[in-house]
């Protein structure tokens, strides 16, 4: 028997929302503040997983620009109408999440072609996150979300609450109702309605999204309620127990596949220890479920813990090719493994045409900046990386940088790059922002060759990273000491949801948006 190897999706894709169409497996994942918004992936036998477009591919249907830090797109929610036959996504543009209040409005796109152009967005509300939409078999569809109180003395994950949707109308109609308050576990988020043999079942994430992350369920014969918590939960987490390899697991979703078997598709994080830090972030892994005689949901192989093995379906293998390593830009699109930050990847700063074979890049705004970044990175997804680029820049200005970078968010980076200083001239610089305080490991910038392109390499060994150079891209030079990977990681962010990305930068704080041009980029899992 084939295994499922967890997690299904490495790197930073939270918030699984999983799917099945006919003979076809969606999960849909967060994608925060990077650009374009929310990721799906596509499975025929749950083992083997590709990447499709992303649904959020236009400004009008999310507009990041000026959001914080892991604000943006939460936790997508995948549903399929047959009657319709026709896609629907619901999602949240969090404008707001860290203080009091949370400004989290919350949208639904449909599309006839999972693969497609989406709808523009229908606005729903902005009483909580993690919406999803239920479609009943009676042809009614209902919207549930947590609810946020900001209060003083109140609980501000206030519970679930539920409202019918007419699609007809494109709206929310009829009366908000609270169905469920949580467990006493708390912190009760990522809600999912499911129907079976006459019950509403509730699944929800419980717990916050850290050590004591876990899935509760609850059920109901009236989808309005009431709703009895299942007695046994929580029904999946890692809390309590530092020797799982899965830690942090919760925010679920189930599937039923042909043969009438049961996966839960749920986040995960995979910490290095004993420092409880996570550089890749939040991941998805599967477990298999059954259904007790009393019609409760349970992990196949007992118990409520997570699985790094567990048994695929009877399905045909059906495995996809292998995402090429090198990038040589010579497509006039960049590919679907990158991500912008927050601001769509238009030939006003990013282009791939002006110079065929090059990535372009002109200098914008800081590394500071919430809005208009000139940042091109893709996920880290395993712990041995080595990553490597060749680029063509001639700065004339210390305010003029371009190289590779490895980014957690505004606040941490850690930043390998060609610049400019009066007395060296062109010259590398590294540059390092911890937890927002800024800092140039380097004792003096390093000299380059003016009128020469440059090769930049970065090595991640686990929890190290180190830099290296080259004037022909054989010959490696190592520049400064060995850092600290483990920065880049929600524990050390203490309040973020995201993961280390690695890509190609530029600015430009003169104005003046001085280009550069990346020859390729090259992106190797390193065995060990």
């Amino acid at each position: 028997m084939s295994m499922i190897r967890n997690p299904i999706l490495p790197g930073f894709d939270p918030d699984p929302s999983i799917l099945r169409v006919g003979d076809d497996y969606y999960i849909a994942t967060s994608t925060f503040e990077w650009w374009p918004g929310v990721r799906i992936h596509h499975s025929k036998d749950l083992v083997h997983w590709r990447l499709l477009p992303h649904p959020l591919r236009r400004k009008s249907q999310l507009d990041l620009l000026g959001n914080p830090n892991s604000g943006g797109a939460w936790a997508p929610c995948l549903s399929y109408n047959a009657a319709e036959r026709l896609f629907y996504l619901v999602y949240t543009d969090v404008k707001s999440w860290w203080h009091t209040y949370k400004d989290t409005h919350n949208y639904v796109i449909t599309s006839p072609d999972i693969e497609g152009s989406w709808s523009e967005p229908v606005y729903l509300n902005s009483s909580g996150f993690d919406p999803s939409l239920f479609h009943d078999d009676d042809g009614r569809k209902w919207l549930v979300n947590m609810l946020c109180d900001f209060r003083k003395g109140r609980n501000p994950f206030a519970g679930i609450v539920l409202q019918e949707y007419d699609s007809n109308r494109q709206m929310l109609t009829g009366p908000v109702k609270h169905i469920f308050p949580g467990t006493e576990i708390g912190f009760t988020e990522g809600p999912h309605l499911y129907k079976r043999n006459g019950y509403y079942y509730l699944m929800m994430a419980e717990g916050g999204t850290w050590w004591g992350h876990s899935v509760t369920m609850a059920r109901s014969r009236r989808i309005d309620g009431p709703y009895e918590a299942d007695p046994n939960n929580p029904i999946l987490t890692s809390s309590g127990d530092e020797e799982l390899l899965l830690q942090k697991s919760g925010h679920a979703s189930v599937v039923e596949t042909q043969s009438g078997d049961w996966y839960m598709a749920h986040l995960c994080s995979r910490p290095l220890m004993p420092e409880r830090r996570s550089p890749l972030g939040r991941e998805t892994c599967l477990q298999k479920c059954v259904w007790t005689d009393d019609g409760w949901l349970r992990l196949a192989h007992g118990g409520n813990r997570p699985q790094l093995e567990v048994d695929a379906p009877a399905l045909p293998s059906r495995p996809f090719d292998a995402e090429n390593a090198r990038d040589d830009f010579d497509s006039p699109q960049l590919g679907l493994q990158w991500s912008t930050l927050r601001s769509p990847a238009e030939e006003s700063w990013l282009s791939l045409t002006e110079r065929p074979g090059y990535l372009r890049l002109h200098g914008r705004e800081s590394l500071s900046s919430h809005h208009c970044q000139s940042l091109v990175a893709r996920r880290q997804d395993s712990f041995y990386v080595s990553a490597e680029t060749c680029l063509e820049f001639e700065p004339e200005h210390f305010q003029q940088m371009a190289g590779l970078i490895c980014f957690y968010d505004v606040h941490d980076y850690i930043y390998l790059c060609v610049t400019w200083d009066e007395e060296t001239g062109k010259c590398l610089r590294i540059m390092h922002m911890n937890s927002g305080v800024y800092d140039e490991p380097l004792d003096k910038p390093l000299p380059l060759p003016p009128g020469q392109r440059c090769f930049l390499q970065v090595e991640i060994l686990k929890r190290d990273l180190a830099f290296a150079w080259s004037v022909d891209g054989t010959s490696w030079q190592r520049v400064g000491s060995v850092l600290a990977l483990s920065q880049l990681s929600d524990e050390h962010n203490k309040m973020g949801f995201t993961g280390n990305f690695i890509g190609l930068c530029a600015q430009d704080l003169s104005g003046a948006r001085r280009h550069a041009d990346f020859d390729y980029f090259e992106y190797k899992a390193v065995d060990q």
